[in-house]
């Protein structure tokens, strides 16, 4: 409830209503994470609620709520309006995903073994590792929803890293 209200009042975007205002994860989706991927989740949804652009093209019925979620291996995303409506559902193949999942899996491993052992300048190096795999990513989530679904380059960071979370299954 806390996230909802602190949406609520950040106006910084173009329209109050082309916003999320909630996002949740399909718990049956989720699979058994590190106290690291669960920080990663809590910090991902704060800030994606605290600052976003999400629209639907061609709608002005937001704000939005999300629902994100996993179904035969490919993401579900299930809008609903500012009623409670269901606005929308996209559903998108990971494939295209997969090697960037991987790798970004990978990355992330060495970054949290990094973090516990490593000198600065390595663990900054593996950061722009992580980050750079991140942004790809974002970049082409942003591009797979073209025309459905609206977002910034830090909307879809956040999303992606939320994809992460629904695709780890630890």
């Amino acid at each position: 409830m806390i996230l909802i209200v602190k949406a609520l009042m950040n106006t910084s975007h173009k329209s109050p209503r082309d916003r999320l205002v909630s996002v949740t994860l399909d718990e049956a989706s989720i699979g058994a994470g590190t106290a690291d991927q669960e920080h990663e989740r809590q910090i991902a949804i704060y800030d994606l609620l605290d600052e976003n652009f999400f629209a639907l093209p061609g709608r002005d019925n937001g704000p939005y709520s999300l629902r994100i979620s996993l179904h035969d291996a490919k993401l579900a995303l299930d809008i609903r309006d500012a009623r409670g409506e269901q606005a929308a559902v996209h559903v998108l193949s990971l494939t295209p995903f997969r090697g960037l999942l991987k790798d970004y899996f990978l990355i992330c491993e060495s970054y949290y073994q990094a973090i516990r052992t490593a000198v600065p300048t390595q663990i900054e190096a593996i950061d722009m590792g992580r980050r750079g795999l991140h942004n790809e990513a974002a970049s082409l989530l942003m591009e797979r929803l073209n025309g459905k679904i609206s977002c910034d380059m830090d909307t879809a960071r956040r999303l992606f890293t939320l994809v992460t979370a629904l695709h780890w299954k630890g």
